[in-house]
């Protein structure tokens, strides 16, 4: 039933990259980038709020992911991060709101660096710019990860993710939509993905972000440090930071109504 609630939208594909594009009659145009071994349906819960405020939700699968394919030899952040400007402007946005959760958001801060004439302000959730843990159990998770993508399949990944991301009784259906998810992405853009945002350090370029920024935090969000998106906010010359209470890293989905109430303050500034 969720998965169909999350599935029902309109599409538009530009340059192979799915884009699902829920109110394309709101004026506003606004970029919601996913994380890793997600996809854009997964913003199903912000559309409605968004539109109600007038913005044009645009929530694309990155390639390799949803129903975007990949069909290049290595899969780069960087480039990735091109081609989502090169989609953007190929929908005639000259200038939007950019937010990102989690890979997403490192992909929102590459491009708020290599394009910030396209990026209006930017939204960063959950995510970071340098992602080592500092304590012992965020680690082992990392480590954990990180083996499971290099020596397993994907279904041991997707079940360590999915308890962590959605860890109560009640998630059960939650858990099994990420487990669907992970599975069915690409195996190998999943792997180099993940290996490229364990060695990611773009601290030393934070200082460049001048558009408005703001970072929003879940507080029990066990998958990235809360200690890395304080370091982020501070680092970001005039960035916001918000912290929201009882949500952990899927903060879309499991506090929906302060988030988006957050995110609207913000992007309607």
């Amino acid at each position: 039933m969720l998965k169909a609630a999350l599935q029902e939208w309109g599409r538009t594909c530009i340059n192979q990259i799915s884009i699902v594009d829920p109110f394309p009659d709101r004026p506003k145009p606004v970029l919601l980038i996913h994380g890793l071994g997600s996809e854009g349906t997964h913003w199903g819960f912000q559309f409605g709020a968004l539109a109600q405020a007038g913005f044009h939700p645009l929530a694309p699968d990155l390639p390799g992911f949803g129903q975007s394919p990949f069909t290049g030899s290595a899969w780069r952040l960087e480039e990735v991060t091109g081609e989502l400007a090169a989609s953007m402007r190929g929908l005639g946005c000259a200038s939007l709101p950019v937010v990102g959760i989690s890979m997403g958001g490192v992909i929102a801060q590459l491009l708020a660096l290599a394009e910030p004439e396209l990026v209006e302000r930017l939204v960063l959730v959950n995510t970071f710019a340098c992602l080592r843990p500092k304590r012992i159990r965020e680690t082992v998770y990392l480590l954990s990860r990180l083996g499971l993508a290099s020596l397993s399949g994907p279904q041991a990944q997707a079940s360590l993710v999915a308890r962590r991301l959605f860890p109560q009784e009640e998630q059960e259906e939650l858990r099994q939509l990420i487990i669907e998810e992970i599975v069915n992405a690409n195996r190998l853009v999943y792997r180099s993905a993940m290996w490229q945002l364990a060695l990611l350090d773009l601290r030393s370029r934070l200082r460049e972000i001048s558009m408005p920024v703001l970072v929003i935090t879940g507080e029990r969000d066990s998958t990235v440090p809360v200690e890395n998106q304080s370091e982020l906010a501070r680092s970001i010359p005039g960035a916001q930071h918000v912290v929201i209470p009882d949500a952990g890293h899927a903060v879309v989905v499991d506090q929906v109504e302060r988030f988006n109430r957050v995110l609207l303050e913000f992007l309607c500034q």
